[in-house]
């Protein structure tokens, strides 16, 4: 990682922020069909070369939070009106909504409204994922067999708080949604397991007691 983790791409009308130690290379920015960012460019992104809002919609495609923008009218982006936690098939769970992340630095942009949270015990940038699913061997296609409370309101802030050496605790008006898509969980507060030791995946059910996970 570079001495400045952020890397800025200034337009003008809205500048892009690129986070590299968020960033697990999903490659929702690159794939997007424009020319926002190309691969093998220098400079890899140049926001003028589409329109602001093709900038703010592919930045907010990325999972992970890496990219984030200054739009330059002042319109900053906006939660969206549900707070949803996808369980990736063999990977990480997605957060989006009106996100408090505890351990998120002051200047992760991004992470106020999308993230990829580890659950496989193995990032070495935890709470986040870095993509150590990939060479730890880690498993779990996605599927959530409980169903939760329900919910009577949707949106509103939802913090998200590691339990030392334990899982992750979520905290507001929540949707899990299975690796298929289907909406399988909603309540108001779950314990996520981030140790990947779980027989109850995507929640916590104590192995991590067992299996010795500690944050380090």
């Amino acid at each position: 990682m570079s001495e400045k983790p952020i890397h800025d791409y200034s337009g003008s009308d809205i500048d892009v922020h690129w986070d590299e130690r968020l960033c697990i290379h999903i490659g929702e920015c690159g794939s997007a069909a424009n020319s926002l960012f190309v691969g093998d460019r220098k400079p890899w992104c140049v926001p003028d070369e589409v329109s602001r809002a093709e900038v703010r919609e592919v930045c907010e495609r990325c999972p992970s939070g890496a990219l984030s923008y200054t739009d330059k009218s002042g319109e900053p982006e906006h939660a969206p009106t549900e707070n949803t936690v996808s369980v990736v098939y063999n990977g990480p769970l997605y957060l989006t909504g009106e996100l408090d992340i505890d351990d998120a630095a002051a200047d992760m942009a991004g992470t106020r409204f999308r993230a990829a949270l580890c659950r496989c015990g193995a990032s070495g940038n935890k709470p986040f994922c870095d993509n150590s699913h990939l060479e730890s061997g880690f498993e779990d296609f996605g599927a959530v067999g409980e169903a939760g409370p329900g919910l009577s309101v949707r949106g509103g802030p939802l913090k998200v708080k590691r339990i030392p050496n334990g899982p992750l605790m979520v905290e507001g008006n929540l949707s899990i949604r299975a690796a298929s898509g289907r909406v399988a969980w909603e309540g108001e507060k779950a314990f996520m397991c981030r140790c990947g030791a779980s027989k109850n995946k995507p929640f916590c059910d104590g192995s991590h007691k067992d299996a010795g996970f500690t944050d380090g």
